[in-house]
């Protein structure tokens, strides 16, 4: 018996203004939260949240939420929270990811749409600034070694000689430099076509904003435009990259030139992208999801493309390199 159903589905049955018809479950996420969709007997629906304490912060999420929806960002409105249990009771948005509706042809006016919400998010939250973590030097380094453990121990089973561990350290230690060096802004963090939501309005549905933090300019935007689920022309990607600059320059966020921003842009992919390898390594060993797997050589292959051409990162590509010959075995 699923004993934290029970108990969520008994709290949704006293919170709700109108009796519950059924609670469905909808499909997980990388965390431990669970998400189920609870139907209304006047045809309503609304969304019920399980994120079990020790596991899950749900204080995160509510802290995240009211300032999102201060900056005037369509997320889920809370409309009951029992934090003590980890359950929320929150408006239904829908479960109709841009994942599943973006094409050739639509591409264009749903990432000029997800530009617009990313640059409204970095103005408006300058005021929240204060009140989120620091993505610090030490944050930074801790998720790129996912990439080391997880990935090239667990999955690849690599055993990794003094060059090795040099050349992941002199790469890592760069990319947190590269990082640091950015102007710091409003993070979601998981701003990707799986956390965006089709909406009737046309603006973005947010959601799995939970682990917000004052980072980097670049990193929602190559979230978005590098996402690890689908992969778009890299001429196409330097042209939403650039008009987001546009915008972003107008908006007084940067006045990086063109060359030092796609150079931000894609240094910051490249820790980015180690660190989803390493958790996507993580879901499937550590915790029995391997889902995400497939989504694995789509984000080496964009870790490697830019690796190749930056001189500070040629280690890496032969870390790489040898961690495919290895996967290939």
């Amino acid at each position: 018996m699923d004993k934290r159903r029970e108990a969520l589905q008994q709290w949704v049955d006293r919170s709700t203004a109108g009796p519950v018809q059924s609670m469905t479950a909808l499909a997980g996420d990388a965390s431990f939260r669970r998400y189920f969709r609870v139907n209304l007997a006047d045809g309503g629906s609304l969304v019920a949240m399980d994120a079990p304490p020790g596991k899950e912060d749900t204080s995160a999420f509510l802290r995240v939420q009211q300032m999102l929806q201060r900056m005037g960002v369509l997320v889920p409105f809370v409309m009951a929270e029992n934090t003590a249990e980890g359950f929320l009771l929150m408006a239904d948005l829908g479960d109709r990811t841009w994942l599943e509706v973006l094409n050739e042809d639509n591409a264009d006016r749903y990432y000029a749409r997800a530009i617009d919400t990313l640059i409204s998010m970095q103005v408006n939250g300058r005021a929240e600034l204060s009140r989120l973590p620091e993505y610090d030097r030490d944050l930074l380094l801790q998720e790129m070694t996912l990439f080391r453990d997880w990935y090239l121990r667990k999955r690849v089973g690599m055993k990794l000689g003094k060059q090795d561990i040099a050349d992941l350290d002199k790469a890592f230690g760069y990319l947190a430099n590269e990082a640091l060096a950015q102007p710091r802004v409003f993070v979601h963090r998981d701003f990707h076509s799986r956390n965006l939501i089709v909406t009737p309005g046309g603006r973005p549905g947010v959601v799995d904003f939970q682990d917000a933090v004052h980072g980097p300019l670049t990193y929602d935007l190559v979230s978005l435009l590098r996402d690890c689920y689908v992969a778009w022309p890299r001429q196409r990607v330097e042209g939403w990259a650039l008009d987001y600059l546009s915008k972003a320059r107008k908006a007084g966020l940067t006045d990086m030139a063109e060359n030092e921003f796609l150079q931000a842009f894609y240094t910051m992919g490249v820790q980015r992208h180690l660190k989803a390898v390493g958790i996507f390594a993580r879901l499937r060993h550590r915790d029995g999801k391997p889902g995400y797997l497939a989504d694995i050589p789509r984000t080496l292959a964009y870790i490697r493309q830019y690796a190749c051409e930056c001189e500070p990162l040629t280690g890496l590509t032969r870390v790489i390199d040898r961690s495919m010959g290895k996967a290939a075995a």
